[in-house]
């Protein structure tokens, strides 16, 4: 009897050690191939080589042009701008502020890089003299979006719609930047709220008229009226 046992025991052993094994993958494998099924980068969008820019940098704002761009790992842009001072900088793409694309023409091109860095640092006044915008404008430009009726409306102006809307002509590239820093000074804030896309200031939306009223008292108060908008 015990002998029979053997024999059976024996077999079972060798049945076993010629049974095709079943491996489990790991754990690690298996989050190794559904990362990269499912984590395929997206290169974000950037702007061209030669684009003039205006962007910060340590908290200071700076123009220049972009040399060349790249994409990191993660699909980020960042560039490697020239600044108008001839200091070069790499920054990623949410410190650019303003983008304007530069002429095919090199003579075109010079003359609005040149116009670009000149107005960079101009104030207020002088840009309101450039644009041949007055509160009275500025103001009506406001009543026209805040009245817009059309549903789809949003009731916000780009600087070359506030161009349009203000002198009736398409606005140039150097309009659309002085309108982009105007609409952004303290008075054009009386009428107007910044809205960004990305990060960057892209429209301005007309604020409600008790908003503006209550804007304009404040400003009234804590600025010197140069432009007669307490009056208006």
């Amino acid at each position: 009897m015990m002998r029979l046992l053997l024999i059976a025991l024996s077999s079972l052993s060798v049945a076993t050690a010629f049974a095709p094994s079943t491996v489990m993958p790991s754990a690690a494998s298996c989050l190794h191939s559904k990362k990269d099924a499912v984590d395929e980068v997206v290169n974000q969008q950037a702007f061209a080589a030669g684009s003039f820019v205006e962007f910060s940098e340590k908290k200071r704002i700076h123009v220049g042009k972009i040399e060349s761009v790249e994409h990191k790992s993660s699909g980020g842009a960042r560039y490697h701008v020239l600044g108008s001072e001839g200091k070069k900088f790499n920054i990623p793409d949410k410190q650019v502020r303003y983008s304007m694309a530069c002429p095919n023409s090199p003579g075109q091109a010079n003359k609005l890089y040149d116009e670009f860095c000149a107005a960079q640092g101009t104030p207020v006044q002088s840009i309101q003299s450039a644009l041949d915008i007055s509160p009275d404008l500025l103001e009506m430009a406001w009543e026209e979006a805040a009245m817009e009726d059309d549903e789809s409306s949003d009731h916000s102006l780009t600087p070359d719609s506030f161009v349009e809307l203000v002198h009736a002509h398409a606005a140039t590239a150097m309009e659309k930047y002085l309108a982009w820093k105007y609409l952004q000074s303290d008075m054009s804030h009386i009428f107007f709220k910044e809205i960004k896309s990305h990060g960057r200031v892209v429209s301005f939306k007309a604020k409600t008229r008790k908003a503006v009223s209550a804007a304009k008292e404040m400003f009234c108060r804590t600025h010197e009226d140069d432009n007669e908008i307490c009056f208006v």
